[in-house]
Order: structure tokens, then sequence, then C-alpha cells
């Protein structure tokens, strides 16, 4: 079965816009958007440094089968992070050594997979972003077809072809690509916010005061 590739157009980020994004954490980029579009906690990075920040390449593979994954890598356009739907299939790694020197040697970003990788020190070693639900040896098969940008499921949340991909040692956040301006202004003024109250704690305030958290009622049983 072959893979299918659609024709999509979306915003493309400048990379002014993206380096913005460096300083905005996946936790402050979820808060902004209502506390929500937070991949799944199983979604997590293979080290604690590693971070994306990037527009997705969307990715359906079939159950234990990394096809569109090897034709997504070579289509990628520079600069951008495979986000790939292996259906939550922890028993069959569909990305590991030879996968990081392809995606390497065509600019991807980095990968996020609702699925499993294997050769993880390789990966360690070439430094290349890594978000992935698990981890075990055995390999996949090809030849069962797939989806290239197309709307998937990663971690429980939908990610579509540009969405702003923001990945730290918490996990991933989606950011759709309507919404990167004012997640960006909003996030921001968060930060700012958490600056404030940083030094109003060392000025000796209350986390009561600053954030409102209600007076506790004292009953005596």
């Amino acid at each position: 079965m072959p893979v299918t590739c659609y024709d999509v157009s979306f915003v493309r980020l400048s990379a002014d816009d993206l380096k913005a994004w460096q300083e905005i954490p996946a936790a402050v980029a979820s808060d902004c958007l209502g506390r929500s579009h937070a991949m799944s906690g199983a979604i997590s990075p293979l080290s604690s440094d590693m971070r994306i920040v990037a527009q997705a390449c969307t990715v359906s593979c079939m159950v234990a089968d990394n096809s569109a994954l090897h034709a997504a890598i070579s289509r990628n356009v520079p600069g951008d992070v495979v986000v790939c739907d292996a259906k939550s299939y922890e028993d069959s790694a569909l990305f590991g050594g030879i996968l990081t020197n392809s995606a390497i040697a065509h600019g991807v970003s980095g990968l996020v997979i609702d699925g499993a990788v294997r050769d993880t020190a390789e990966i360690l070693e070439a430094k290349f972003p890594c978000f992935a639900r698990a981890t075990v040896p055995g390999g996949p098969h090809k030849g069962f077809g797939g989806v290239i940008n197309g709307p998937i499921s990663c971690g429980g949340i939908p990610v579509s072809p540009g969405d702003l991909i923001i990945g730290d040692a918490d996990g991933v956040t989606v950011v759709p690509i309507a919404r990167v301006s004012e997640t960006l202004v909003a996030a921001r003024a968060m930060l700012e916010k958490e600056e404030r109250a940083l030094a109003s704690l060392a000025n000796g305030g209350s986390i009561a005061e600053i954030y409102g958290v209600p007076d506790v009622t004292m009953i005596k049983p």
C-alpha cells in the first residue's frame, strides 16, 4: 500500500517568530491555551535537556509500520518537527539510529511520536530532540502505508500540519497555528507576572496575596 501525502499550505513562521518562542516553556504555553493542548504525560523527552520549537509535519503510521516516517523525513521542510501518530503502540520501535541520521541529514528539528523508539544511546549522542511514548528493542515492518500532512492525534491532542510544537523537560504542548500570535502575547505576560510574583515572595509576600487564594476557614471538630 502506498504512502499518501497531502499537498497542504499553512502560514510559515519566520526565524524571528520561532526565536521569540524559545523563551516560552511548554507549561506556560499550555496555561495560555486554557490549560489545554498539552500532550499526555506518556509523551516525554529521552533527556530532560531536549528542546523543540518548530512547526509540525504530521505523520500517521499503521501499527508497527514506519514506511510513512521514512517518506516524511525525506520530504520534510528543513526546520520542521515530525509529529507521528503511531497509534500509541509500544511494542515496536518505529524510529531508531538510522532514521536519526536521516532526519539530521534532511534538517529535521526533532521527533514527537505517540509510539516507541529504539537506539536511544545513538539518538542521545546525536543530540537529536526526541519525545516518545516508550522505548523498546523490537523493530518495525514496512509496506503497509500511512499518511503525511494529514490531521492526526498525538498524545491525545489534535495536530495539524504547521501547528507550533513546544517541547521541553515537561513534555509537549501544541499551539494551533491560528493561535500562535495571541498565545505568545499571553505567554510573555504570564512570564512577567511570574517574575513579579517571585520578587514579591522574596520580599515577604504570600502566595495567597499574589494569586488571590481564598482564606482558610477553621472549623472545630
